[in-house]
Formats: structure tokens, sequence, C-alpha cells
């Protein structure tokens, strides 16, 4: 019995299970076909694009020819056992359909990959074995490409780093990707983690002469109830047998809607407490909150007066025996006071305290998506010899996003603005670690905020591909391409509020995730919030920003390889390439963030609307609240006529990192086949690349005499070379025909992002924090080692075990350190207008290298059909992977303190597991995918929580095709069924609710031609 196959890829599991199905005698039958070594033909590694998904058995000495998904799987598979380093893959089942409407999501079914997930619970990036996006390098058509997008603070922001978000480029564009989890000399640097090729189909890749594929889709999710529509097409067409143009194109809309509690910061009383000035009475105790009327310390005298609240600067706020502040009188309870009092400390020590959500609020986002992207290739090949192309590609994905949000900010809030220390508490329960289970306040300061953001990402790539065989020991081949990653963002910010509101209460009993708040007031209605210049007292009333971004990066890449076999099975590889990239990050915000007065004759009623439907996706916890409408309200206020500046008044960021690259390398690749008894193929060089980095960015500095603003930027210039040497093994043994060894060693490197390597600086006054890059920082470096063991023990299955180790010799952390202002290095200007002093202590973070540690995990994985089976049941088959990991850095806590814990964003398992069914009519599959708790943050950046983690996570995707006929399938999808949940959570012992988001179930029906 013959087999056409194709697919790759990497499966582990026990060989006990394994030796059970081969025990069967119809397994042994189509076990018997893979022990006579063969090398698939061209024809039998490519998938067969014409024909529909089957399986088909017409007599015991028939072919069987496999095309569909299983046809895929196979590809990848015959690709993955003839490559000498660890390379896995996915591969297109048809022409124009990838496995999965998402990349990063295709990837999740690899070994070792793990999906991060963005905004609607779409995959956006991956890291790999551990490492984080920051650490893969991916490359598209050969060259090094970065795709940028905004998202909200809590997933990032604006992105300023080298990682890159597959939410931007669709599935239709490309025909496969590969994950490469070992490098070899002649692979460019950059990847502590894996290099990822993504590649565009070429037209003599086709077995038609003519091809066109169109598929159309709507997609509906759950929570938004809109249906939205995906549409590609691809057209192929061979002008004779030497030349050759290839296009495609994917257009698509999403409306998205997701619902979330997010508590910005979980903080200690302690924190916005006020100490009472050496001489008056209860000196240095901490008051975390409003005392109660008649309140006297506990052990004072009688006689002890109430204690008042003064500002900073010794000014008094308006207390007297019966008011916190102007307005806002005493309503606490002794009992709840003295109940926060004896878990706070008399100076507040370290460690005690309750522990408050900062923000505690409602979240509504509604994205509008629109992402456009296609390819064109010409290809010429005048010979067997010959293969020239020229790639172009082209990416726009546009969104529009309304972010609303409810806040209760008194927590968040010092005295200097009228926070917690203003705030009465009535009653509290916490529980054994201080953790918030629930309380009842007044004196509590609410917020409607609204962000408003439309980014717009462009992904612009054309290269040149050159491959020349000069005779049958001699080979040139090489690449000159550019490409350009472009992100426009504008951002408006807008907030009204509504202060020292009565009855507040927030209550963790019912949903330890998910609060239930009442707010005392009627949250949907205008006229409880005010909008306007702070009011003499200190009140917030409202907040305004704005800022207008452009970050670009531009690449340039210029390769040259020869290829010489000096011997039988021994060849000589060697080459060069020159690289530059170039990044740069322009913006501009408002000169004032102060809310000016509304115009007369208009109200807030004027550009507000209501966030509705807020308690049905938050399990009715939360309510339904009054927002700004943004368009609306740049309008009413006239926003157009506003300024904005950016150098000369210390305003948004400008700065750029422009690198050059200059490597060779030189590698020797040999087969033994022919002069040792058994068949050992590998590769073993050594790359060498010189570094050149110049980058500029912004540095506050006092403004001259006269100035409009108190502050400006005045620009700083840092300039670097370093070089590094980049050995490389990969070994594979053909220990059988059916069982490989492999094994590879090399070292590795990584750099820096470009915002951590901008010379600039800032400060946050509202919460006393400033930050400062790094632009002397160093690349993580790494020694890797790997070792795998593969048994293709028949045709389209595998059992893989893999071990892996890193030693990461250097790592980059942001560190804090407690600093006064004045010896910050900021101007003190920036301090006019506030109630802060020189002498206040402001966390000041900033980027470091620090000492690594070691990274070691092993993979599990399995790929089976089950044609060992009888009847129908031979068309079911399974996929299955595991990933355990393991690695320990010493974080910097403080300059006296470091913790070891796990390198961030690395779950320390990890897996996968498809179970499909597939005939020449009917194919239906579903996967499950497992991540476990993982950490985002070491520290967290707040007071008192060792780190921020992301909880575990479990999704199920499905999806099934029906073909009409030959050039007719019909395709149903549904993604997230379980309506799995993204949770943060802060402190490793406390585990306190951070973030929890609902995005819903998204369903897809397509219709696919073939022609």
């Amino acid at each position: 019995m013959t087999c056409q196959h194709g697919y790759k890829r990497h499966l582990h599991v026990s060989i006990s299970l394994l030796s059970l199905i081969a025990a069967t005698p119809a397994f042994a039958q189509d076990a018997g076909a893979a022990l006579t070594p063969q090398t698939p033909s061209p024809a039998a590694a490519t998938n067969d694009q014409d024909a529909p998904p089957q399986v088909t058995d017409t007599g015991e000495n028939s072919d069987i020819v496999v095309t569909g998904f299983r046809a895929a799987l196979n590809n990848a598979l015959n690709q993955k056992r003839n490559e000498t380093a660890a390379i896995d893959s996915i591969v297109a089942e048809d022409i124009g359909k990838f496995p999965d409407s998402n990349l990063a999501e295709s990837m999740q079914r690899i070994p070792g990959v793990a999906l991060s997930r963005g905004d609607g619970g779409e995959g956006r990036n991956i890291s790999v074995r551990g490492l984080g996006a920051q650490f893969t390098r991916v490359r598209i058509n050969g060259m090094e490409g970065v795709s940028q997008v905004s998202g909200s603070d809590i997933r990032g922001g604006v992105a300023t780093g080298r990682s890159f978000d597959f939410v931007t480029f669709p599935t239709e564009i490309f025909s496969s990707l590969s994950v490469r989890k070992t490098l070899s000399a002649d692979v460019e640097e950059g990847s502590l983690g894996a290099t990822v090729d993504l590649r565009a189909p070429k037209p003599f890749d086709q077995k038609k002469d003519f091809i066109f594929s169109g598929t159309a889709r709507g997609i509906y999710n759950d929570i938004r109830k809109d249906v939205d529509p995906r549409l590609s097409a691809l057209v192929s067409k061979k002008l004779g047998d030497t030349f050759g143009i290839l296009g495609t194109v994917a257009y698509s809309k999403r409306h998205i809607d997701e619902y979330a509690y997010s508590a910005v910061d979980v903080v200690p009383t302690t924190v916005y407490g006020l100490a009472q000035p050496a001489g008056t009475a209860n000196a240095g105790v901490i008051f975390p909150f409003c005392t109660p009327v008649g309140y006297t310390f506990r052990g004072a005298p009688a006689t002890s007066p109430v204690p008042g609240y003064t500002q900073p600067n010794g000014v008094a706020i308006g207390a007297d025996a019966n008011n916190c502040s102007t307005g806002n009188p005493r309503t606490g309870t002794a009992a709840a006071y003295d109940y926060i009092m004896a878990r706070t400390g008399v100076n507040g020590r370290p460690g005690g305290g309750v522990y408050l959500p900062r923000l505690p609020r409602p979240v509504k986002s509604s994205q509008n998506q629109e992402r456009l992207a296609g390819s064109l290739t010409l290809q010429w090949k005048p010979s067997d010899n010959t293969d020239i192309s020229v790639d172009g590609l082209y990416s726009r994905f546009k969104v529009a996003r309304l972010d609303t949000m409810f806040d209760a900010r008194s927590f968040g809030r010092a005295i200097s603005n009228n926070g917690q220390p203003l705030t009465s508490v009535r009653d509290i329960e916490v529980d054994e670690n201080g953790s918030l289970i629930h309380g009842l306040f007044d004196g509590v300061d609410l917020r409607s905020e609204m962000q408003d953001e439309k980014f717009k990402s462009k992904y612009k790539q054309a290269n040149l591909n050159v491959d020349h065989r000069f005779s049958d020991t001699f080979r040139v081949f090489g690449l000159a391409g550019i490409n350009q990653s472009r992100l426009d963002v504008n951002r408006l910010q807008v907030a009204i509020d509504s202060n020292d509101t009565r009855n507040w209460g927030i209550d963790f009993r019912d949903n330890a995730d998910i609060p239930k708040i009442d707010y005392g007031i009627d949250t949907t209605n205008p006229a409880l919030f005010g909008y306007g210049a702070p009011l003499s007292n200190g009140d917030q009333r409202g907040q305004l920003s704005n800022f207008i971004r452009r970050n670009t990066i531009t690449s340039k890449t210029f390769e040259l390889n020869g290829e010489w076999e000096a011997a039988r099975n021994f060849t000589m590889q060697f080459g060069g390439q020159y690289r530059t990239n170039k990044y740069t990050a322009r913006e501009r915000q408002l000169a004032t963030n102060t809310p000016l007065a509304l115009p007369a004759g208009v109200s807030i009623a004027d550009f507000s609307f209501v966030t509705s439907g807020v308690g049905k996706n938050l399990d009715g916890q939360l309510q339904d609240f009054v927002s700004i409408d943004p368009d609306k309200f740049r309008s009413a206020v006239g926003l157009d006529s506003y300024v904005y500046c950016n150098v000369e008044c210390a305003k948004g960021t400008f700065g750029g990192v422009e690198e050059k690259y200059s490597s060779g390398y030189l590698m020797a690749k040999f087969n033994t086949e022919d002069i040792l008894p058994f068949k050992l193929r590998g590769d073993a060089g050594v790359r060498y690349v010189h570094t050149n980095l110049d980058t500029y960015g912004p540095i506050t500095t006092a403004a001259p005499a006269g100035s409009l603003y108190p502050s400006r930027f005045v620009i700083s210039n840092v300039g670097r070379k370093y070089d590094d040497w980049l050995p490389s093994m990969n070994l594979a043994l053909d220990i059988t025909p059916e069982l490989i060894a492999r094994a590879s060693a090399a070292r590795v490197m990584s750099r820096p992002s470009y915002g951590q390597l901008i010379p600039a600086g800032s400060a946050n006054l509202v919460i006393q924090t400033a930050s400062f890059s790094n632009p002397f920082l160093d690349p993580i470096r790494a020694n890797t080692f790997d070792a795998s063991l593969e048994w293709y023990f028949a045709p389209g299955s595998l059992i893989s075990v893999a071990y892996f180790y890193k030693n990461i010799e250097t790592y980059i952390q942001t560190t804090s350190q407690s600093v006064a202002f004045q010896d910050i290095g900021l101007p003190l200007t920036l301090l006019n207008g506030t109630q802060l002093r020189p002498t206040d202590q402001f966390t000041v973070q900033r980027s470091n290298n620090t000492p690594g540690g070691p990274l070691r995990g092993f993979e599990v994985n399995v790929q089976l059909p089950f044609t060992f089976l009888p009847g129908v049941l031979r068309n079911f088959g399974a996929l299955a992977n595991f990933t355990r990991v393991r690695s320990n850095i010493d974080y910097v806590i403080s300059s006296t303190l470091t913790r070891t814990a796990p390198l961030v964003g690395l779950s320390p398992e990890t897996a996968s597991g498809t179970l499909y069914y597939e005939d020449n009519r009917f194919s239906i599959r579903s996967t499950v995918n497992y991540r476990a708790a993982f950490l985002t943050a070491v520290p967290s950046g707040s007071v008192d929580a060792d780190s921020t983690s992301n909880a575990s996570s479990i999704f199920v995707d499905a999806s099934a095709s029906y073909n009409i006929s030959d050039n007719i399938k019909l395709i149903a999808e549904v993604s997230n069924i379980t309506n799995e949940t993204n949770r943060l959570t802060v402190d490793t012992n406390r585990k306190d609710p951070l973030y929890t988001a609902y995005f819903g179930r998204t369903y897809a029906l397509a219709a696919n031609f073939q022609f």
C-alpha cells in the first residue's frame, strides 16, 4: 500500500500507550507501511489544494489520497521530520484556508506555545517555552517585522516594543507558519524564545495554472449581537511555464463589546493615610480615614482633641469636630475605625492595614474594528536552477474604541487631593490577609470616566528574493527588502465628578471576582455630576487629557548567502546581512489638563449618555451609569480650538532609536549516511553581529524666564556599539527509520524594547511616581540546550518528548526606590500649582540590567490519526501536547530586598488537545487549550504587593465544514464555547481581584468557493 501524505507536527506521549495500539492487527498493518524509509516526493509533500478534504481507500492495494485538515497535519509532519533544527509548522489545509481564523490561535497546537488574548478574546501574541512575546521574532517572507497596536492600559497601552501583534493580520493571506525553537547560524539574531516564519503563497506552489478561491463569513458575538462580515479571495495564474502571479485580499469588520470589573490597583490604607506631624496631638499616628465624631486615639487622654486634617503645606482643609472637610460630615463608627486602626499599627508599619481596591469600577469597552490586508507575488522561474520573486504585502488595522468607567476614587487619593483620609468608614470586614470582604463608606468621590481612542496600524513590505544554482555544487540566494510599521493613535480622556457621596458600599461575599457595589446616588443622573476647574476647597470636577501619537518602525534588509557542496553530504554555507531599524515616536498633548468651564448654556446632559448592559453582563453585581459621549463633548466645548504642545511644554513623547546591524556567518551542514553505519544529520556554525545604536529622547527641565510654560524638553542623545559571537549546533540522529534523536545548543540574544532605550523621564504628581528609561541597557543573552526523541510510528503519526534548558545570563527589570522629588532630577517648577513639597517622597522606577537565571522544561506531543480502527472510526484523529516550564529570576523589589520568582509571562504548564473527524464530505474538530496562571509584573508597581498575575484559563473552540461539491464548502465555527473570562489578580498571597473581563462566545458561518 502506498500513501500520499504531507504535514508536519510535533507530538509526544507515553510509549506504553503506543505499545497497546501497535498490538492491534489493523494498526500493525498501517504501521508496516512506515517501516521502509521513504523520502516524500514533492507531490506527496504538497497539499492537494484542488480537491475537498477527504480520505479515500478504494481497495487494499489502492492509493490513499489524504487532503484537508489531515493532509495539512501530515504535510507539516514531513517538514519537521526532515529538519535538523527543532521546527514545528502549521500549513494551510486548503488554498486560502488556514486551520484557524487567527494565526496566534493556530500556534496553540504547537508544543510550548502559549497564547495571550487581547480585546474581544482574540489571540494577540504568543510566548514560547515560557518566554514572552518580546523574546519572539517574527519574519514575514524572510524579513523580520514588527506589528504594532494600541490597547487599554490594562493591556499594555501604546506599543513601544519589538513584539508582534498577530491580530493585525488575517490568516487568509498566508499559506504556512513555522516556529523555530532552536537557532542555526544562518538565522539572524534577536530571538530568545523562538523565530516565527510567516509565508505567503506563491504561484508555482499551486498545481493548477489558474486558481480562484473565495470565502465569505458572517461573524456573531453573543454579547454585542451584531453580524459582521469577513471576506477573502485568492487568485493565482501561471503565464506559461516560467512566470506566475498570485494575489490575495482579505477584509473584515468586527464589533466588540467587553464588560469588566477593574480595581486598577489594590493598596493598603497606610498608603493614603495622614501621619500627624511632630508637635501635634498623636504625632506620628496614621489616620487612614476620617475619624468619627468624638473619636480619641486609643490610649490618649480623654481630653485629646479630635484629629484635624491639613494639606502637606500645613493649610487646614475645612476640618472641625463635625466635618472631615467642608460639607463632608464625620459619619464613621468607632468600631469600624478601630477595626482598621488595629490592623494598621500606630505608625502604619509595612504589610499592615486594610487592602482596598484603588479605583473599583465597572468598565465597558466597545470597539469597531476594520481590517484590510493583501499580498501580491510575481514569480519567475526560467529554469529549475533559477527562482526570482517579488513579494508585496500590506495590512491596515483600524480600531475605534470607547471605554467607559465608573470609579470610586477616594481610595486611590491622598490627603493632597481630598482623598482617603476625608472618607468616613461606617462598616468594614476583611479576611485574615487584610483583603476587603465588604465595607460601607461616606464621603466617597465618584467619577464617570471616558476614554475614546482611535488608532490605525499599517504594515507595508516589499522584498526581492533571488535563488540561483550555478552548478550542482554551488548556489547563491538572498533577498533585499524594506518594511514599515506605523501606528497612529488619538486618545481623548474626559471625566465628570460627583464628590462626597454617602452610602457607598462594596461587597465581595457573593462573588470573589466581581463585587456588588451600591453607590448611594442615581448613577444615571448627569445633574449629580460636575465638570470644570477644581473648587476652592480642592474638590475635583472632572478631568481632561488628549494626545495624538505616531510610532513608526522602518526596517531595511540586505542579505546574500552562498552554499557550496564541498563533498558528498557535506556543505558549507556562508553569508552576510546588513539591516537597519529606525524607530520614531512623536506625541502631542493638550497644553493644559485642567478642565475649563463649560460654555454658557451647556450642561453635562448635553454631552452624556447612559452606559447600559453592565448589570446583565457582570453577574448583576454592578450598575449602569452616566457617561460622556466623545463626539458631543468635542462639539460642546470646542475642543478643536484647544492648544497642543510637545517639546516646548514638556508634554508627550519625542524620541527615537536607530539601529544598524552588520552580521556574517559560516556554517557546515553534514550527513554521515554514506560515511558511518548510522545516519547523523546536522549543522554547526557561528554568527558574528555588530550592533551600532543611536537613541535620543526628552529630558524635562525648567523653562527659561518669560516662558508660557513652567518646564520644557531638552533632547538627549546617546550612542553605543557592541558585538556578539553566537555559535550554534543542531544534530539529528536517525536511530531507525522511524526514531530520531535531536540535540541542539546555541548562544542567543534579545535586544531591549525601543521604549526602554529612549532616554526620557517623567513624573505623575497625582500618585507620586516617576519613571525613567535607560539607553545603556545591554541585550538579554542566554546559552541554550535542547534535546528530543521523536517516534514516527505510522504514516501521519508521531510521539515525541523534548527537554530544553536556557541559562539566561542577564535580564532587564524595572527597579523601584523611594526618592524625594527634589532629588529625582526633574525641575521643581513641576510642583507649581500643586499641594506637593520638594521633600515629598516619590516612587522612582528605572529600567536596569540585572542577573538572570535558569529556565528549564519539557514538552510531550502526540499526533495520532485513528487509521488503525475499523470502519468510520478510522476517520477520527487526535492531537495533544503538554509543556512544563520552570524558571527562577531574582527580582529587585527595593534597594535592600529581592524576591526569587518565575519569569514574567511564564505559565508553568500549558496544554492543548484536538479531536477531529474527517471524511470525503464532512469535517469537524474541537480544540481545548489550557494555560496555567502566570506572573504579569514583579514587583507589582503598587505598595505591599509582590506581583500581579493572570489567572489560569481554559478555552474551547470548534469548527466544522461540509463539501457540497468539489467547488463549494460550508464552514461553521464557534470560539470560547465555555464563555471563559480573563482574570488578573494582585499579590501572590492575597490574590486580590484586579481585573475580570467577559467577552462572550463568537460564532461564524462561511461559504468557500474554488475554481
